[in-house]
């Protein structure tokens, strides 16, 4: 049964590590997910105010040398704006959940996004506050039980907090 191990890091330096020991171990690059608030994004937004960022676009990101290039094995990269977020860059998966969200819009877009990766309202509230707060979200896609504990093993040993299992939502 497809579950996603997910957990939330605190710095660049934790993502980092957390991706090169998942690919160390097997896993696919377009199993994993990550969502990071893109900080310049942000920084360029509050210094220029007449221009504003498409909301709910998702464009292509030059995320240049951010996490060592760890991001470019991941499949696919992103700028996202999360109306009522901010500007994110996202890899993996997790784009495509979050830009049916956004541009559905149902739930709001990140939380609806995480309830769409099999979390549930509760905890996919507490993940966007935690996320809005700086906070790096990684997801790994696990098709076995063993892949399931490794993935959760790697986060726990990176210092990852709020490690959640669950299982994917398909369709």
């Amino acid at each position: 049964m497809d579950r996603a191990v997910i957990c939330l890091l605190g710095t660049s330096d934790q993502a980092e590590r957390v991706i090169n020991e998942l690919r160390a171990v097997g896993f696919e690059g377009d199993d994993i997910s990550i969502l990071l608030p893109d900080k310049q994004a942000t920084q360029d937004f509050a210094e220029d105010q007449d221009t504003k960022a498409p909301e709910g676009a998702v464009t292509g990101a030059g995320a240049g040398g951010l996490l060592g290039g760890s991001l470019g094995w991941l499949a696919g990269i992103g700028a996202l704006a999360i109306p009522g977020v901010g500007p994110f860059i996202a890899a993996g998966p997790i784009i495509a959940i979050l830009s049916g969200a956004v541009v559905g819009a149902a739930m709001g877009g990140l939380t609806g996004g995480l309830i769409g990766m099999g979390i549930s309202e509760d905890e996919a509230k507490q993940y966007e506050g935690k996320i809005k707060g700086g906070n790096i979200l990684i997801s790994v896609h696990t098709d076995h039980p063993h892949q399931n504990k490794v993935a959760m093993e790697i986060f726990e040993k990176a210092g990852g907090i709020d490690i959640h299992s669950s299982f994917e939502a398909n369709g």
